[in-house]
């Protein structure tokens, strides 16, 4: 069995969101963190967006691809919802992660 994710970012201050997809949000987390130090190749890393608010897992990348897509059109008050709705304290959630 397959686990997808779709997540949501932020940078240290919670002032801009990047919402993403991966098969491995692990070693997706680490990608964003090493790009923030360095490169800044990616909207993530420009922006140094490398801490977990939300994730939702999904079976199928179908499913997972259309959450993002979805999420992604919405406004920044919407997804403050979804985030707070989810981890009410916006915790970062990078070492809950396995």
């Amino acid at each position: 069995m397959q686990n997808y994710f779709t997540y949501i970012l932020t940078n240290k201050n919670k002032t801009v969101l990047y919402t993403g997809v991966t098969n491995n949000l692990k070693r997706r987390l680490y990608e964003h963190q090493e790009d923030a130090k360095g490169a800044k190749d990616t909207f993530a890393g420009k922006y140094n967006c490398s801490y977990l608010v939300y994730y939702e897992r999904f079976q199928l990348i179908e499913h997972a691809i259309k959450r993002e897509k979805e999420i992604k059109g919405w406004n920044r008050s919407k997804k403050e919802k979804l985030i707070l709705d989810f981890n009410p304290e916006w915790r970062f959630l990078n070492d809950d992660v396995d």
